[in-house]
């Protein structure tokens, strides 16, 4: 798929992306109260990632669900004993639920929310691109279909790449990386790895500019610059730390520094402000000119989740994700090797320590 067909497909769907009305504080209040007592009839849990509505996010962790990143929503999912899970996401993070849990219910507050980088990896082209380069191991993002993830070796988060990667490198492996092409370079610069990029890339985290963060930087001069590694080139280079959301948001917690300017999915300020209320946020520039530019960066399919239809499914269970049981069998597999391969990092780390 060329970069025009890629962004041409993306815009289709935006298109059709409707976000949740405003609600006043009474209705919030009534919302909200109605869903906690939904989840707990339904042995229902809430997942939701840094991303989503700081509403939403609220709400996950007042019920005893989860807000986290991608790999960790994958992981509290497929531990919690309760027969229903509602993914406040995006689709592929609904069909990684359920993949991991064929056994349970799996709801989203809507079908429609999904992603740049799964709709400019369409899983036919894929396919049609891995088999003529049969001699490489497929490393795919989890950003990504279950039918992309069943053509897949491994499956990997933004927070353990570099590590997978790194690992199949030292075996002499050469990858097949899709889909996002700024990771993958990344990737690749960190690991040295022999590596062959899907040209894809995230609509949000490709708008940040280098030019803006230079004028912002200027600013303030004592920020720390935060970046995601979805991000080009010229702003990951910029960067004094760039990682995962869940990296980015204990590197808040513990750099020195007061002021942070932060470059990725504002959804992620929550969390943020919530562990390190003492600290400074400063959204990086993702359009115009200099540092008086006011950041969009909020990806529009995670804004399509809120409390009316969150609260919709769980009355209603008609937002069902459902994958197709041989699929999900041949998807498992390297989704596994992703959880084993860090379940194991995560020991030698704790044995290290």
């Amino acid at each position: 798929m060329t970069y025009a067909e890629d962004r041409i497909l993306v815009q289709e769907h935006l298109a059709h992306a409707a976000e949740p009305k405003p609600l006043s504080a009474d209705e919030k209040s009534d919302l909200e109260a109605r869903i906690k007592s939904a989840l707990k009839e339904q042995d229902a849990v809430l997942v939701a990632h840094y991303y989503t509505d700081p509403d939403i996010q609220r709400l996950a962790e007042e019920t005893g669900g989860c807000v986290a990143d991608s790999l960790e929503m994958a992981r509290f999912g497929n531990q919690h004993s309760a027969s229903t899970i509602v993914v406040a996401g995006v689709r592929f993070m609904g069909e990684t639920a359920k993949i991991l849990n064929p056994e349970k219910r799996v709801l989203m507050p809507t079908l429609e929310a999904t992603c740049s980088l799964d709709v400019g990896c369409p899983a036919d082209e894929f396919a049609e691109f891995c088999d003529q380069h049969p001699d490489r191991t497929v490393v795919v993002y989890a950003n990504t279909s279950a039918a992309v993830k069943a053509r897949a070796d491994w499956v990997v988060t933004s927070s353990c790449a570099q590590a997978i990667v790194e690992d199949l490198d030292a075996r002499g492996e050469k990858i097949l990386w899709a889909p996002d092409k700024h990771l993958g370079h990344y990737v690749q610069k960190t690991t040295g790895a022999d590596m062959l990029l899907w040209d894809g890339s995230c609509i949000v985290h490709e708008e940040f500019k280098s030019r803006g963060l230079e004028d912002l930087k200027a600013l303030y001069p004592d920020a720390a610059v935060l970046v995601h590694p979805e991000s080009p080139d010229a702003v990951v280079e910029m960067a004094d730390v760039v990682g995962s959301t869940s990296q980015l948001i204990h590197a808040v917690q513990t750099l020195p520094n007061e002021k942070f300017i932060v470059a990725t999915d504002n959804g992620i300020f929550y969390k943020m402000q919530q562990l390190a209320p003492n600290k400074t946020l400063i959204e990086a520039p993702t359009a115009g000119n200099g540092a008086t530019c006011r950041s969009c960066a909020h990806c529009p399919w995670m804004a399509m989740n809120g409390l009316q239809n969150l609260l919709q499914v769980l009355e209603q269970g008609d937002q069902e994700v459902l994958v197709d049981p041989g699929l999900r069998e041949k998807a498992l597999q390297p989704l596994q090797r992703m959880l084993d391969f860090t379940a194991n990092m995560n020991l030698k780390a704790a044995g290290n320590a």
